[in-house]
């Protein structure tokens, strides 16, 4: 080293002060009980921790950001304080509790996730957010001393459901308790930071996109493992636009000619942006489909290459226990005699609770087989038992592939050496979307075990519609906004006027990150505003006649076409409901032919679905097929007659195979004998569509035309050049109208719709008008004036529950609709309210235990009857209502709670375990609340016992 580069002695002297210091810090004991080096993030997360700041840490998967919430668990402990560690759900918080027992021992650290609670007194709680945000609005005595709360996952506040927990926690907190936020990768930290700041006060932004263990690209294509991008790129920092491997674009070129196209036939695909080159598709004939690598091959080709243990996303259930049975049914097995048995015994003592009778109808010989090889699925489906012992043998390393949904790439511990995506779509509840680039650099981020491999590995499988380009966009990208999903709740109105009136809560709400982001957005929104004015005005010239006023009449050009399109909307309602009288004349038995579409041919009426609501009838029908279907309108826009009848026995039931196919035999014999007689007479002189109205003979709108005709413009040589300027003055001068209801949508939005929230709950009595609601023993909250709005004694009852249906479950309760249910029938009602299916769970009518007229089922109908006047009430102050009440497993809730065994409560249904067991927890959670926020004892009494009822077998077995 040359001397102009040593330090001076006062430069050496300096940071050996410095060194001095650091070694007295709490810091540095910490540092001393962990056992390796700290990166540079985790340094300065620390230390900013331990200078009285509050901490934003945003890091990669696996960087090891959990050490500065540790951090803070061990400054807590030093002085004497409290130290509470939240997470987005109950598996995590399991996990943390674990670990932080392990360095700080069973004494020292609880565990309160609602359903769980261990040494809930001691000085490191671990809990979910929901936990702390009840705590918080109780005012717990638990909270004293409280110095340091650590919210792990915290970009989980953009979930649409639970995220608005997350701002609750942090606005509420007290201005003492010191924060620490951690979350992965954003692309506006620095702006979450900001709200921090805003809200809690000085706040440390520490930002690291350095992932400790590189992360390589690759693609499977045709057997082959390719890297993703040319040999000269940095994987780690590819740039924009890296280059892709050549060969990886001739492998999927050469399958792209073998399949005639990336989707099987000839023709560019989705996403394609030329990578393929001239000439490269073919234009004529189809070839074979494309046939994706069998996923037991895709496992040997990992172990070849040595990248186990790997993670295999799946974006369905089905799919990964599809993929667990073709990797069994190939005979593939990847662990040693010694690994199997310690995974056999592992497994037995996991399991050893559950009754054997129970073990058939969990699938567990197969599931058990299949983790003796190594192999597992893990998915919201499997019970949770089981999948804590996969995520407990996939941690020690004695499991080698999971095949798993994209539910396990929130916070669980499960590093992998490679992760592997079978496709880059998946689907969101509503429809199939692409994969975004913050989902895929979650997914990926598994992939890399920290001081264990040198390089993470993430494997995207070939298939169809794959553009390499697309793919570099989302490996390159850090592109992950955090975007808050606040919203007010009608619990959170009542909790927050009882603490500090409506005036005040207004002003907490418009301090949340929701309100920010939608304060800074109002910069960009109002640019975008001054540009349309100055567009609006270039337009205006443009579209000037000297004739007369253009705008005048390209009004009246828009109001002809306005007049055109409703008598054709009103000609469609006449059709429809024609459609509809057609369907009314229906009846059992009756033979009719659907002329056209998905559903054409003949059929045998089983249900005239005569009560099907505002869509009309939806008759059920057996077609000729032995498929059984429901014809709606639109699958018979000409109508459907009846043309003959066939005897349906007695007592027949459309779900069974032997029945369908004794019926549609008689069909068919019915279609023999006369189906083309009444096809030919059908053609002749059926029903056919109502004849459309004619525009001519619309007074309105012949008026319109004369008024155009006789207009000045309508002379003018440029009129077609000044009318298109015309309508892009006219659409966008909408699109500015629009945009400005947004700005003023905006300002104080949160705000307003607690105006509203408020002004419902007012409507029912939950709040009221009174300086003293609940009578001389019950002073109102400090600095109410006569016009405040307060709290009931109704409103009390609400502050307890926090259900997504909050209003429904205190209007039930206050209304005594529940009043007169067993446990069972009580705990199959409150199903309704938090029970959704999924999209492929959804079966038909649900089975109501006491048939409709029992006391279960007239509770239903008031239920369902209360939740219509309340979504009627919410739309008439414009708050988002949620969704209708499902009744798809009140019958399983129901058996379960009377005692029948799980063989009986899930036979004959879709429903898998680990669902059912998810749900009965969230009933338990609910009726927990129920059993102290009813107003009456008997009630509070049968909740009790509900609980009790529903926390049994494998619903008991799992802290999940």
């Amino acid at each position: 080293m040359s001397a102009e580069l040593e330090p001076s002695p006062s430069e050496r002297y300096a940071a050996a002060r410095r060194r001095a210091a650091r070694s007295r810090t709490q810091l540095a004991a910490f540092r001393e009980q962990l056992g390796f080096e700290l990166d540079d993030f985790q340094d300065a997360g620390c230390e900013a921790l331990e200078a009285g700041h509050g901490v934003l840490v945003a890091a990669p998967t696996g960087a090891g950001k959990t050490v500065v919430g540790e951090f803070a668990v061990h400054l807590a402990l030093a002085a004497g304080r409290k130290a509470f560690y939240t997470t987005p759900i109950k598996a995590l918080s399991n996990q943390k509790y674990g670990d932080l027992v392990r360095r700080y021992g069973p004494d020292q650290v609880g565990l309160l996730t609602g359903d769980t609670t261990v040494n809930g007194d001691a000085p490191v709680v671990v809990m979910t957010t929901e936990v702390l945000r009840n705590m918080l609005y109780a005012g717990s005595a638990a909270l004293d001393g409280l110095g340091y709360v650590v919210m792990d996952e915290v970009h989980y506040l953009a979930d649409r459901f639970r995220g608005p927990v997350w701002e609750e926690v942090i606005i509420h907190l007290a201005p003492d308790v010191q924060l620490v936020s951690l979350s992965a990768t954003v692309s506006n930290a620095e702006e979450f930071g900001d709200w921090l700041e805003m809200v809690r006060g000085d706040t440390s932004v520490i930002v690291s996109e350095h992932r400790p263990v590189p992360l390589g690209q690759h693609v499977l294509a045709r057997g082959d493992l390719h890297d993703l991008y040319a040999g000269h790129v940095d994987p780690t920092a590819p740039g924009v636009n890296p280059p892709i491997n050549p060969e990886l674009v001739e492998a999927l070129r050469r399958r792209e000619r073998a399949t005639g196209g990336p989707a099987g036939y000839g023709g560019r695909g989705r996403g394609d942006r030329g990578y393929r080159g001239r000439g490269s598709v073919p234009g004529s004939a189809v070839r074979a489909p494309f046939k994706p690598t069998p996923r037991f091959a895709v496992v040997e080709l990992l172990d070849d290459a040595g990248l186990l243990p790997a993670i295999v996303f799946i974006f369905s259930r089905a799919g990964c226990q599809g993929a667990v049975s073709q990797c069994l049914a190939a005979g593939l097995r990847l662990t040693t005699p010694a690994q199997e048995e310690e995974i056999r015994q592992v497994v037995e003592e996991r399991c050893a609770t559950i009754p054997p009778e129970d073990l058939q109808v969990l699938g567990y010989w197969e599931w058990s087989e299949a983790l003796a090889r190594g192999l597992a699925a893990h998915h919201a489906g499997l019970l949770p038992v089981f999948k804590e012992t996969v995520e407990e043998l996939f941690s020690r390393g004695l499991v080698k592939v999971v095949f798993a949904t994209e539910t396990l790439a929130l916070g669980i511990n499960m590093p992998a050496r490679s992760v592997v995506l079978e496709k880059l779509v998946k689907w969101d509840g509503s429809a199939h979307v692409d994969v975004t680039p913050g989902e895929y650099t979650q997914l990926t981020g598994r992939a890399g075990r920290r001081g264990i491999d040198t390089e993470g590995h993430a494997v995207v499988l070939d298939h169809p519609g794959l553009d390499p380009v697309a793919l570099a966009g989302l490996a390159s990208k850090r592109l992950y906004p955090l975007r808050s999903s606040f919203r007010p709740t009608y619990n959170m109105a009542v909790n927050l006027v009882a603490q500090v009136g409506r005036e005040r809560a207004r002003e907490v709400l418009e301090t949340s990150f929701a309100q920010f982001q939608a304060d800074r957005g109002v910069v960009g929104l109002a640019k975008q505003a001054q540009a349309h004015t100055e567009a609006l005005d270039g337009y205006a010239e443009a579209m000037r006649c000297h004739l007369g006023d253009f705008a005048e009449y390209a009004q009246l050009r828009r109001s002809i076409t306005e007049r055109e399109q409703g008598l054709s909307r009103e000609a469609t309602r006449e059709r429809r409901a024609a459609v509809a009288r057609s369907f009314e004349a229906l009846r059992a038995g009756d033979v009719v032919r659907v002329p056209t579409g998905r559903r054409a041919g003949y059929g045998v009426v089983l249900d005239p679905g005569s009560d099907a609501g505002f869509e009309g009838p939806r008759p059920t029908v057996l077609m000729t097929d032995r498929q059984v279907r429901r014809i709606t309108v639109a699958d018979v826009p000409g109508g459907v007659a009846k043309v003959g009848s066939v005897r349906i026995p007695r007592g027949f039931s459309g779900r069974q195979p032997a029945a369908r196919r004794a019926l549609a035999a008689d069909l068919r014999d019915w279609v023999a004998e006369n189906g083309d007689d009444h096809h030919s007479r059908g053609r002749q002189g059926g029903r056919g569509r109502p004849e459309r109205q004619s525009t001519t003979d619309d007074a309105e709108l012949a008026a319109l035309r004369r008024k155009l005709r006789a207009h000045p413009c309508h002379a003018c040589p440029d009129r077609e050049e000044h009318a298109r300027w015309a309508e892009r003055w006219d659409r966008l001068r909408r699109e500015h109208a629009a945009l400005v209801s947004r700005i003023e949508g905006r300002t104080s939005s949160i705000a307003r719709v607690f105006d509203r929230i408020c002004d419902v709950l007012l409507t029912l009595g939950y709040l009221e008008r009174s300086a003293d609601p609940l009578g001389p023993d019950d002073p109102a909250p400090a600095g109410a004036g006569s016009d405040e709005v307060v709290v009931t004694r109704s409103g009390q009852w609400l502050r307890r529950l926090y259900a997504e249906n909050d209003l429904l479950v205190a209007e039930c309760l206050r209304r005594g609709v529940w009043d007169d249910l067993d446990a069972p029938g009580l705990a199959a009602a409150v199903s309704t309210v938090v029970y959704s299916a999924r999209r492929d769970d959804r079966e038909g009518e649900p089975r109501i235990p006491g048939g409709p007229a029992g006391k279960l089922g007239r509770a239903l109908d008031e239920t369902v009857r209360i939740w219509s006047e309340l979504d009627d009430l919410e739309d008439d102050h414009t708050i988002e209502s949620t969704g209708p009440l499902d009744l798809g497993i009140v019958e399983a809730v129901h058996r379960w709670a009377a005692g029948r065994s799980l063989d009986a409560v899930l036979k004959g249904s879709e429903l898998a375990a680990g669902d059912f067991v998810r749900w009965c927890k969230q009933v338990i959670d609910l009726l927990d609340q129920i059993a102290q926020a009813a107003p009456t004892p008997r009630v509070r009494d049968v909740a009790h016992r509900a609980v009790v009822a529903l926390r049994r077998g494998v619903v008991a077995y799992s802290s999940l």
